[in-house]
């Protein structure tokens, strides 16, 4: 017979695994009521930075080259997050769990409202955007994009022909490249906005980051059995650093 304390660690381990079970089937429940997966949610998140901004141009006005930069980097990176997923159909794998009604509206207010608000404090500061500030800007947004893209292209290519594990070119330097490059243009639009306020964005997004990079080692590591050399060889964000 088993102890009496094993007998009990699995009675409450099938609690934890029932309520978890409970928790997913009301989420799914939820999301049939409204139709809506996680990416849907997103997609509809993203859209709202356009309306905010172009709101903040006819309120505030275009003062200064910092609020036209600004637009410029923040509208070109919504609406390429939506095309690229017409121009990659595998994107929309990434984010097909069911999301509820509470799920939806906490991804509405994160995205589609806390993240514009470098934005609006990029539309009501009124001191001038110097050449320097808008030159580590742009190379910040232009880099971001281009890893970002490269790190997305590559790994829907390579899913394409093999369901190994991808660890070379741009992967070979960071784990999570995908994630350093994306963090790289949300600090360009914080650069922008010339406010300290504007880096609890960034900063956000770190956290989310950091929690998805923990789940996706756990998952990883059990998945390839290659994983652990390629930890070894390669940053774990920021390329030759971390």
């Amino acid at each position: 017979m088993l102890p009496w304390s094993i007998v009990v660690l699995k009675i409450n381990k099938s609690k934890v695994n029932i309520h978890k079970l409970g928790a997913i089937m009301q989420n799914i429940t939820e999301a049939e009521r409204t139709g809506m997966t996680v990416l849907t949610a997103v997609n509809i998140a993203k859209a709202l930075p356009i309306l905010w901004l172009v709101g903040f141009a006819l309120i505030f006005g275009i003062q200064d080259w910092r609020q036209v930069i600004y637009m410029c980097l923040h509208v070109s990176y919504c609406i390429w997050w939506l095309i690229e997923q017409w121009f990659y159909p595998q994107r929309r794998q990434l984010f097909n769990e069911p999301v509820g009604i509470f799920g939806f509206i906490f991804i509405l207010i994160l995205v589609g409202v806390f993240y514009v608000l470098p934005g609006y404090l990029a539309f009501i500061n009124p001191v001038p955007l110097s050449m320097i500030t808008a030159a580590v800007a742009l190379s910040l947004y232009i880099f971001g994009s281009l890893i970002n893209a490269s790190a997305d292209v590559q790994k829907i290519t390579a899913k394409q022909f093999s369901s190994g594990l991808v660890r070379d070119n741009i992967w070979r330097f960071s784990r999570n490249i995908n994630y350093f490059g994306d963090l790289l243009r949300y600090l360009s639009f914080s650069v922008v906005a010339g406010s300290p306020w504007a880096y609890l964005v960034p900063g956000s997004v770190l956290l989310l980051y950091l929690q998805r990079m923990s789940q996706k080692e756990q998952t990883m590591s059990v998945k390839y059995d290659e994983y652990t050399e390629y930890q070894q060889s390669s940053s774990r964000l920021i390329p030759f650093i971390w």
